[in-house]
């Protein structure tokens, strides 16, 4: 379903002009906004509509906010809240392990397909063994930070709601009941973390933003605020004059720590933003600028401050292509050129995760039979660790160096790359021929 501005104003209307839709909004409101929205809203949720006479007048009171006024007081100091930053934050995290080199040696890629599949069944299932080690009950995924300037700076695990969505839409591909059981949790999680009416942030300290918004949005569609569109009001108003959309929400009394070096407009949110809104006139300048990035030959490399691989950006475009189809069609030839680009002569992507987003992103836009299906297949369960995961990789990170060697932070996990990996084995599992 499109995400508009006035989906509520709607249901009202409807409401004022139709008296037996009236009568259902008013008997059974759930029910009777379903059927006029076209979506399922999530149980557990009450739904009450009040009617208003010409004796009655009804005040809605927003929920209470999640954070004591003294939190939030404490975290419009910015980057200074240091106690609040460890909120987000848990245990130093261990060194980085196998940088670098196969986990396996030996070439499943002669197996018949039937017996490759068998293979790549069992390797997701051993991936997500591994990945419901690290999640944590409440459903919450880990992420690391680590500095790629200086390495004596130590790694911490972080959980931002941010990298729950993000691992989560990547794992929704898979229909094995593990993974389900982990999407429920996840999709829990976000919704307790969740801020009227609609929006989240990556730290505590932080203002809200629209990259966890959007992607979080995606995973809890069914929420009453998300499947009603109330935050979308919001998100719409935060443009820039080329109508592209900007990462901060900066409202008056909210943290400045980004003011200083605010990212107007990054393509990979933008993207997301697509993904979510889908295909309306508000977003149509922003599916433009993605069009006019991967067709007029412009350098992807740094048009990203968050996501230093282009993938990063090719894999958000093709999410994006699937909820917004009149503008961002065309670009399938041109984004696939793009993605296979990427390999070197051997026919190698630079690292396991940009190899497992690009497959992704190959097969939303119906081009995966462009690569070798069963070798990529091959690739992919060879570089899975004994212990089920797949090697720590950058994931994104502000690799800018405003700050010199001691900002320059990534975050990765083997949980966040086994997510994708085991995507991309969904993904060619579901294009490999028997």
């Amino acid at each position: 379903m499109k995400k508009t501005p006035n989906t509520v104003e709607r249901v009202i209307s409807k409401a004022v002009e139709d008296e037996e839709f009236r009568s259902r909004l008013l008997t059974n409101p759930k029910h009777a906004i379903e059927r006029e929205i076209g979506t399922t809203l999530v149980d557990g949720h009450e739904i009450v509509v009040h009617e208003e006479t010409d004796s009655t007048t009804h005040l809605v009171l927003p929920p209470r906010d999640k954070l004591t006024s003294a939190e939030r007081e404490s975290a419009k100091t910015g980057a200074a809240s240091l106690e609040f930053l460890k909120k987000t934050m848990h245990d130093p995290a261990p060194p980085l392990r196998n940088p670098s080199g196969k986990a396996a040696t030996l070439s499943l890629s002669s197996l018949d397909s039937e017996s490759l599949a068998t293979a790549a069944r069992e390797t997701i299932r051993r991936g997500l063994d591994f990945v419901k080690s690290t999640v944590e009950d409440n459903g919450a995924w880990h992420c690391i930070r680590f500095n790629l300037g200086n390495p004596e700076i130590p790694r911490h695990y972080e959980k931002p709601p941010f990298i729950t969505a993000f691992c989560t839409l990547a794992l929704q591909s898979s229909r094995e009941p593990k993974a389900r059981g982990l999407c429920a949790r996840a999709k829990e999680y976000l919704v307790h973390t969740m801020e009227f009416p609609g929006f989240w942030r990556y730290y505590l300290h932080l203002p809200q933003d629209l990259d966890s918004t959007t992607l979080c949005s995606l995973v809890v569609d069914s929420h009453p605020w998300i499947g009603l569109g109330r935050n979308v009001a919001r998100i719409l108003a935060n443009k820039d004059d080329e109508g592209r959309f900007m990462t901060w929400l900066l409202d008056v009394g909210q943290p400045d720590v980004v003011a200083p070096f605010r990212i107007e407009a990054d393509p990979v949110l933008n993207a997301n933003v697509i993904a979510y809104l889908g295909d309306i006139e508000e977003t149509k300048e922003a599916q433009q600028w993605l069009v006019e990035l991967i067709t007029e030959g412009s350098p992807i490399e740094g048009s990203s401050k968050w996501y230093p691989d282009p993938v990063s950006l090719y894999y958000a475009i093709s999410r994006a292509m699937t909820c917004a189809h009149p503008v961002l069609d065309k670009l399938s030839p041109a984004l696939a050129d793009r993605i296979l680009g990427l390999r070197n002569e051997e026919g190698d992507f630079a690292n396991i995760f940009q190899a497992a987003q690009a497959v992704s992103a190959l097969y939303n836009i119906g081009l995966v039979d462009r690569i070798d299906v069963k070798w990529q297949i091959d690739q992919i369960i060879s570089w899975q660790n004994v212990d089920g995961s797949w090697p720590e990789i950058l994931a994104f990170g502000d690799q800018s160096l405003q700050w010199g060697a001691v900002g320059q932070i990534g975050h990765g996990s083997e949980s966040v790359t086994s997510a994708f990996c085991i995507e991309a084995l969904e993904r060619l599992l579901e294009s490999l021929e028997f």
